[in-house]
């Protein structure tokens, strides 16, 4: 047998890709797309069925305030790890719509294009997967940073959702309706505050509020997860014997927060809080190898945490399934 190189394998690589065009083949005549087809991903949980919906990506300036006790050198290593390098890191946002049979829910509403060129695919991505914005009976918000309710609200200032009840955690509206802490609120944070009462402020009669681990929907249980934003939640959405964790932002990059949850992501306003809730949520569904599904983890968003020694962890991305 004859023993190959790498330089021989690249050598007859490009002389095979060479090939066609000596003899005349086919050449490309249709142009290049230029961007992805529709970000759309289903699976079932029990005798549910879920919906991951792209609302697209932000790309940060990844400098020395991301993680704000980790030395910028440690972060770069670990994206590199994960095979992410350069100037920036992309924060990915992927929203949920549970169908249980008799109700549409989703699950965060996506940026609302409000961030960035990238983001605010979750209108296209929705027709795309045959849901009507009509048709979704409630919006279930995590929390109220701007990526996640943004979406409620079209451009124009009408109801995305129009026909949908929507439920909030009580903590997080307590706070952020507060004008008391909108006053106290540092500069880059008011703009969010601001953001909060345009969406819910024609809708403050309606919006429903939920405490602690409540039922906020047919087989979705609330489960508080404070740290990021004093009402951060996390979901259950359980149907038969099957489960699902919808993470929310307990963690952020899984390549930077789920191998190291002893970092502060500047986006956690309690930080050690945040740390808190994130070991307990790793532990929870390591141990009990439960799915999980993270607003910004890669897309379709979804897979298993997997315990790395003592105190580290790895998310492991569940395989593609073509059928349900």
């Amino acid at each position: 047998m004859t023993a190959m190189s790498r330089r021989t394998i690249l050598a007859g690589a490009g002389a095979a890709a060479a090939g066609p065009v000596a003899l005349g083949g086919a050449k490309a005549a249709a142009p290049a797309a230029g961007r992805q087809s529709p970000g759309v991903y289903r699976y079932k949980v029990g005798s549910y069925e879920v919906t991951a919906l792209t609302d697209g990506v932000a790309r940060r300036p990844l400098d020395a305030s991301f993680v704000r006790n980790a030395a910028l050198d440690e972060v770069r290593e670990a994206l590199s790890d994960a095979f992410i390098d350069g100037p920036t890191i992309p924060i990915t946002f992927t929203t949920l719509v549970v169908n249980t049979g008799s109700r549409l829910v989703l699950i965060d509403a996506g940026t609302g294009g409000r961030m960035a060129p990238t983001a605010g695919q979750l209108y296209e991505n929705m027709a795309a997967a045959g849901i009507d914005p009509k048709a979704i009976d409630t919006v279930l918000v995590s929390h109220f940073h701007p990526d996640h309710i943004g979406g409620i609200r079209l451009k124009e200032g009408g109801l995305a959702f129009p026909n949908a009840e929507v439920a909030v955690p009580e903590a997080e509206w307590a706070f952020w309706m507060d004008d008391g802490q909108m006053s106290r609120a540092p500069d880059g944070l008011k703009n969010a505050f601001k953001t909060v009462r345009t969406v819910f402020g024609p809708l403050a009669k309606e919006v429903r509020r939920f405490k602690g681990e409540a039922e906020t929907a047919p087989g979705v249980v609330a489960i508080p997860a404070p740290g990021h934003t004093p009402g951060h939640t996390a979901f259950r959405v359980a149907s038969d014997k099957d489960q699902l964790i919808v993470w929310s932002d307990t963690t952020n990059h899984p390549a930077l927060f789920v191998r190291n949850p002893g970092w502060h992501a500047v986006f956690d306003m309690d930080a050690e809080a945040a740390e808190t809730t994130r070991r307990r949520m790793l532990d929870m569904v390591a141990n009990d190898r439960l799915r999980v599904a993270g607003y910004h983890f890669p897309f379709p968003a979804v897979g298993h945490i997997a315990q790395r020694g003592a105190r580290e962890y790895a998310f492991v991305p569940e395989m593609w399934n073509p059928a349900l």
